[in-house]
């Protein structure tokens, strides 16, 4: 309902139907009686959008723990006044590190080891800053095998 019905417990007129519509003489008893019923039905739809808002929130919200010891990005983009990391293009990374979790601070903050050109940044962020680091032995190219020529060429060989 609008917040003139709501206040006053009548439609909005307009001055096309200005003299169509009766006044009624609310007094005493009455007019307390229909202010609280008023009342419960703003309430009871406000809960009914809140609960529906709520249940559209929950399908995407994901509970995130780490322990200590684990392997953590660190997100990039909220430090733009803090920390300056370059021009923000499009393909500029969003997260650096990895970075190691050393300690849980409360039930969504913890503590990160940082490397000393991020000594002026505070060492506590919440979790929605942090993404988990998974290492893949599969990603990493061993040098062993590419054998580089004198004059800095290599020969292909498929796999």
């Amino acid at each position: 309902m609008a917040p003139y019905e709501a206040l006053y417990g009548r439609k909005c007129r307009s001055y096309v139907c200005w003299t169509e519509l009766n006044e009624k003489n609310i007094i005493g008893p009455e007019l307390i009686r229909e202010t609280e019923e008023t009342v419960k039905k703003i309430q009871q739809r406000l809960k009914a959008a809140f609960d529906r808002q709520k249940s559209y929130a929950d399908l995407k919200r994901r509970d995130i723990e780490y322990s200590v010891g684990d392997k953590v990005f660190l997100k990039v983009s909220p430090w733009k006044k803090v920390l300056r990391f370059g021009l923000k293009e499009k393909l500029s990374p969003r997260f650096i590190g990895p970075y190691e979790v050393i300690e849980r601070v409360g039930p969504i903050a913890y503590r990160l080891a940082l490397p000393l050109e991020l000594q002026q940044i505070h060492d506590v962020f919440h979790v929605s800053m942090l993404r988990r680091y998974r290492s893949d032995p599969s990603h990493i190219i061993s040098t062993e095998n590419i054998e580089i020529r004198p004059d800095l060429s290599y020969e292909e060989e498929p796999v």
